[in-house]
């Protein structure tokens, strides 16, 4: 007998259920194996199901889960159930395929994708590109904090009881942060003055989008932190380079006039140079009269290891300036870099200003990590940490350099006092880029700076002696062969 809706009726072949996902009902799985036969046009558009019995022994599965999930697909639009015509397939209409139109993108999204630095992407023996994690220098307080904390969430939850979070972060946190940020990095913090944030970068963003636009200046080091770089030019401001050497930032080249300046005093990024203080104050001499705000990225403050100053940072320009100058810093190098910790401190006016517009997008920073760090902070368990941590930098720091001197001697390598890798400048026949991809095909990562075609970056931290200096022998015989 003909099925007056398709003609002569014909068995259908039902797909077999789909592997199942981690966590999936069985109806969620039949419902997602129809849904997907339709889509793959394995059950055709028109095509009548069988009935739900039917349909059910096919799959394997009971009647009732068989309706469920035809209930779901109904409400999708994948099948239609009509009288004494059963349940037939339909089939979403679908765009002819051709070419992708043009995504309508904001002047923000170009400037933005312009800036982006992509990495050489690959696996390698030995990887010395900078930003390798340490994971044997992360300290077991950290977890221990974040599982006390996590242990502790039903009770801080209903301590806050409906309260919106503090768009500024936990007061715990940011009173535990002000007081390390002063007696550690002499700073001029209190803590209505601290915004905890999820990393440099995001702060980064949000100042930039408050305080730059097409049409206005932003002053920043040059050569200078590539993910600085592209958060300020995406807002459409014009970007002033300012050159640096020896000693870092020229105030001389500072521009007649800027809304923002981005800066790393206490360790260039990435000449790893320390800003003296007679420059240090010629800055903030230029910027007082222009009204400038100075951004100071304090990003190696606690992965100190040279000599001089008690193996400390130099004091932060925070302190000598606090209406003016933003500090801005972050764990995640320190800790481990899952951990989403970072701050920004700087004059109340502009607190209040981030914290009003934060709500558009992240609303307030990560509560857990914010409250575990108050915990390593408050106790004294972080700084005990970075003090342990100093000297194993310092040993693989010198291993580093006297091995890149003992292989490369033509090679002039700038002692870091801070960070986690070192500046290497390259004589005048050597260009990074070959450098960099003979280095590849001989399974060894470098870094390079963008711009410059004669320094290349070098992470050490991360491997210990031993691996640095069987890394190194490595790069010297992808380069040079017949090297021993």
């Amino acid at each position: 007998m003909a099925d007056p809706g398709t003609g002569p009726l014909t068995r259908v072949t039902v797909p077999d259920l789909l592997p199942a996902l981690p966590g999936e009902t069985v109806g969620a799985r039949v419902t997602r194996t129809l849904r997907d036969a339709v889509l793959r046009g394995t059950l055709p558009d028109g095509t009548r199901l069988p009935g739900h019995r039917a349909l059910a022994a096919q799959l394997g599965v009971s009647r009732n889960t068989v309706v469920d999930a035809l209930d779901t697909l109904t409400w999708e639009g994948f099948v239609q159930a009509a009288p004494r015509s059963g349940t037939r397939v339909v089939r979403p209409a679908r765009p002819q395929p051709g070419a992708a139109p043009p995504l309508p993108l904001s002047d923000w999204a170009r400037r933005a994708l312009a800036g982006q630095v992509q990495d050489v992407a690959g696996t390698y023996a030995v990887d010395f590109r900078p930003g390798q994690p340490v994971p044997d220098l992360y300290p077991a307080a950290w977890t221990q904090a974040l599982a006390r904390r996590a242990a502790a969430v039903h009770h801080w939850r209903d301590a806050a009881g409906d309260a919106l979070p503090d768009p500024l972060g936990p007061l715990e946190t940011r009173r535990a942060l002000a007081a390390y940020l002063n007696a550690e990095r002499g700073a001029q913090v209190t803590p209505d003055m601290v915004m905890l944030t999820g990393g440099t970068q995001g702060a980064l963003d949000a100042l930039a989008r408050a305080f730059l636009e097409p049409g206005r200046t932003a002053a920043i080091e040059a050569p200078t932190y590539a993910g600085a770089h592209a958060a300020l030019s995406a807002t459409g401001a014009t970007l002033h380079a300012v050159p640096v050497d020896d000693h870092g930032l020229i105030p001389a080249h500072l521009p007649a006039q800027a809304t923002l300046l981005y800066a790393t005093p206490a360790c260039q990024y990435p000449t790893t140079a320390t800003l003296p203080a007679a420059r240090r104050q010629a800055v903030l001499n230029w910027a007082a009269p222009r009204g400038t705000l100075i951004l100071e990225d304090d990003y190696a403050a606690d992965l100190v290891h040279g000599t001089g100053q008690g193996g400390r940072a130099p004091a932060v320009m925070q302190a000598l300036d606090p209406a003016r100058v933003i500090l801005l810093g972050s764990f995640s190098k320190s800790l481990a870099p899952v951990t989403r910790s970072g701050f920004l401190a700087g004059p109340p006016a502009v607190i209040q200003v981030l914290a009003g517009t934060r709500p558009l997008t992240d609303r307030a920073p990560g509560t857990l990590d914010a409250l575990a760090l108050a915990d390593l902070l408050g106790s004294g368990a972080y700084a005990r940490h970075v003090r342990r941590t100093r000297p194993v930098l310092a040993e693989r720091h010198e291993a580093a350099t006297h091995a890149l001197r003992a292989h490369f001697p033509d090679w002039q390598v700038t002692p870091a006092r801070a960070g986690l890798h070192l500046h290497v400048a390259l004589p005048p026949d050597q260009n990074a880029a070959d450098v960099i991809d003979r280095a590849a095909r001989g399974g060894v990562a470098l870094g390079g700076v963008d711009g410059q075609d004669s320094t290349l970056l070098l992470a050490f931290a991360h491997l210990p002696p031993p691996r640095l200096r069987q890394g190194l022998a490595r790069l010297a015989r992808a380069l040079h062969p017949s090297h021993p």
